[in-house]
């Protein structure tokens, strides 16, 4: 590796004399994670305050998580605070803030009957206001993901935010197929967590469950915790989903992750950790206490995936999904030195952001110390 990049991929023999090395042991070497749906981390929200600050924290979280390349995402919240969001990740952008590489905006334009954690109240119809600050936070951010539900969003403002080169992903929303079908013809290519907080697949409405299985225009988020969606509904899934699109993971991880704390809140509402769930107080799954290594595992241990394939689903994937394939993602000459060492059971051993390893998170006490530099 040499000023942060890959210098090649060669065999041991093939090393020039004097070259140093590391034993990393048994397991694997991967690229870095790429988790396109993190809405905190750290302890924190990015709804609590979209700052640098706020970013730095949730970025410094989940590459001690594996993930060294993220969306940070704005759940439903009021317009002002999604223009702060925007600030905040072009200033992390322009000084160079390792693994912040654009945002997703989930919601406001969402159908308030499939609201899950978003708070009803801040859902709205998205407007021609709307379309022209989300056309100019395009602009300065390069990478955006948005969420619209098509009970909020027509399709024809569908084709003017592709138009702009944003992602435009389709969730929350209990939409028919046809409609599904409709507004991927405008150009929306992302379903937004798989079969959570949507129209689901039966005998005579395919649902965005079906569209997004069926559709290979259409690439799909998943939450792999086995809480979000059953292991054997993700056996059915990998192996309906029609192509090219594609099935890759997501976190949907708030402020918990790479953190010990037992509840945050989220528009003034409480949400507590326990179980391995996140939940509100009336029990709503509000996103996920999940990352990266640990969807791995459920997807191999319990799903029957091959472990290319599964690994793909969090680095390849995404990173093509979201353009950022020439950025994350693969290993080859010339990419970000962004790395991981899994164990064989699939466990974090080692993560690399930039050539420099970082410490990775160990619940219930300190982080690890990071060790060699690699130069």
């Amino acid at each position: 590796m040499a000023g942060g990049r890959i210098a090649g991929l060669v065999g041991r023999d093939a090393l020039p004399p004097g070259t140093p090395v590391r034993e990393l042991g048994e397991g694997l070497l991967a690229p870095g994670f790429v988790d396109l749906q993190v809405n905190g981390g750290g302890g924190v929200m990015l709804n609590d305050e979209p700052s640098l600050e706020t970013l730095e924290r949730m970025a410094r979280a989940h590459a001690g998580l594996g993930a060294t390349t993220i969306l940070p995402t704005l759940v439903t919240d009021r317009p002002g605070v999604a223009a702060r969001a925007v600030e905040a990740v072009a200033a992390a952008q322009g000084r160079g803030l390792p693994g912040i590489e654009g945002l997703h905006l989930e919601g406001p334009h969402l159908d308030p009957a499939r609201k899950g954690a978003h708070d009803a109240a801040l859902i709205r119809p998205m407007t021609e206001g709307d379309l022209a600050a989300l056309t100019a936070a395009r602009a300065r951010l390069g990478t955006l993901v948005v969420t619209v539900a098509p009970e909020a969003a027509t399709a024809q403002q569908v084709a003017a935010l592709a138009a702009a080169g944003i992602v435009v992903a389709l969730g929350h929303s209990g939409c028919s197929y046809a409609t599904a079908r409709l507004h991927a013809d405008a150009g929306a290519r992302v379903v937004t967590h798989l079969f959570n907080a949507m129209s689901q697949l039966s005998a005579r409405e395919p649902g965005l469950a079906g569209a997004a299985l069926d559709d290979g225009r259409l690439s799909a988020g998943l939450i792999a915790d086995g809480i979000h969606v059953h292991p054997a509904t993700i056996r059915a899934a990998l192996a309906a989903k029609r192509g090219p699109g594609r099935i890759f993971l997501v976190s949907d991880a708030m402020a918990t992750a790479g953190s010990d704390i037992a509840s945050f809140a989220l528009n003034g509402r409480r949400i507590t950790r326990a179980g391995g769930r996140l939940t509100l107080a009336d029990g709503t799954l509000a996103g996920a206490d999940l990352d990266l290594a640990r969807a791995l595992r459920l997807l191999v241990g319990q799903c029957g995936v091959p472990l290319a394939r599964a690994l793909a689903m969090a680095t390849s994937v995404p990173a093509a999904v979201a353009g950022l394939g020439r950025v994350a993602g693969r290993l080859a000459a010339g990419r970000a030195a962004d790395l991981v060492h899994l164990s064989p059971g699939l466990h974090l051993r080692s993560v690399w952001q930039g050539g420099a390893e970082i410490p990775v998170f160990a619940p219930g006490g300190e982080a690890g110390s990071p060790g060699l530099e690699i130069r």
